[in-house]
């Protein structure tokens, strides 16, 4: 039995991966290809499914079935670090009764592939190697492969620093945050990947710049064409999941997380995500977010971890690491000014007062 173990990293296509993945669950275990529940919601998913005449990939999902090995991977740390698992997820059991579920599929179904796809994996080897271990173990004998897919270390930044902004935090603005992530994983692409290859030493590594995942169609036609397997509907249906914040509005979201109740937050920030392509704002790609003296330290201080992947990977693991150093020609509080004039211009009768009061007095040119 293979097992391919896609391991993250965020914001590189994953949520469109396992969304794919588990709305064809079905027509993939037809020929041998296990996308497995992992509690009893999934297993109710995919019976109904099942009974109503098969798959149906344009209609909505549980999260505890889209994101069955994020479920997994939230429970194993949970109780690792005794701490609770995001409300997300709802409704799960204990990982002994996960990994049972998971087990009992692969007993009934005797698929000749499981994939496990959560990029909550990737924050395994730097809480706790262990959980690494437990994987392998359960896996014991199978031809485990691990994927991962890797950003540029200034893309995945500003792509990582949006998505807190998704989940209602109000991070540091960059470059001031980069301190936070120099010391974890967002950055330490060795940290977070090191462990795997120490726990599961016998097991193939895959690694994937994510440019070249782009250009070969997207992570989900990339991931089933590396792996070999087929894809059962067209690949041109799997569409992004998790839109990124143009870069212009980072900084309005990020204030109004700070300022307002989460609900109104939130509403602003879906509607910021809405408007975005609207404001006719200059490319999200040359809107520069952190100076020259930030990119110069990225530069330095991530040479090292870039040396490595080049190591296993047997070359340059990035064919264009020198662009982390080049500034982008629109500096981010311009793009970010203009943006509130356009903003304002506009009538966002669905958002509440208070998101609406602040966007009137917001001035990011005087900090």
């Amino acid at each position: 039995m293979q097992v391919i173990l896609f391991v993250g990293h965020h914001k590189v296509g994953s949520s469109a991966l396992q969304t794919y993945l588990s709305q064809n669950a079905l027509a993939l275990l037809r020929q041998g290809i296990l996308y497995p529940a992992t509690e009893s919601q999934g297993l109710a998913t995919l019976l109904e499914r099942a009974m109503s005449g098969g798959d149906r990939p344009d209609a909505p999902m549980p999260v505890n079935m889209t994101e069955a090995h994020n479920a997994l991977a939230f429970r194993m740390i949970s109780e690792a670090n005794k701490t609770p698992v995001p409300p997300l997820h709802k409704g799960l059991p204990g990982t002994p009764a996960m990994f049972k579920t998971i087990e009992r599929q692969i007993e009934i179904f005797e698929p000749k592939v499981v994939i496990l796809a959560a990029e909550v994996f990737a924050n395994f080897a730097a809480i706790s190697p262990k959980m690494i271990t437990r994987l392998g173990k359960f896996f014991e004998g199978a031809d485990i492969t691990i994927t991962a897919t890797l950003r540029r270390i200034d893309d995945y930044l500003i792509s990582w620093h949006g998505q807190r902004l998704r989940f209602g935090q109000a991070p540091r603005a960059l470059p001031e945050a980069l301190e936070h992530y120099y010391r974890n994983i967002h950055f330490d692409y060795r940290k977070m990947l090191s462990g795997w290859i120490e726990q599961l030493p016998e097991a193939q590594l895959r690694l994937r710049p994510y440019d070249k995942v782009v250009a070969s169609g997207g992570s989900v036609q990339d991931f089933m064409s590396l792996a070999g397997l087929p894809m059962p509907t067209d690949p041109a249906r799997a569409r992004r999941v998790n839109e990124s914040l143009h870069r212009g509005l980072i900084e309005i979201a990020r204030r109004g997380n700070a300022a307002l109740e989460p609900a109104v937050a939130h509403r602003l920030f879906l509607s910021l995500l809405q408007l975005g392509p609207k404001l006719d704002l200059p490319p999200a790609a040359e809107v520069e977010m952190f100076g020259a003296a930030a990119r110069s330290a990225m530069v330095e201080r991530f040479a090292p971890i870039h040396d490595w992947l080049g190591e296993l990977a047997g070359a340059p693991f990035f064919a264009d690491f020198e662009d982390v150093a080049r500034l982008r020609p629109h500096p981010e509080a311009e793009v970010t000014h203009l943006a509130l004039e356009r903003l304002r211009q506009r009538h966002m009768a669905d958002i509440p007062k208070a998101a609406w009061d602040l966007l009137e007095r917001m001035d990011v040119r005087a900090d």
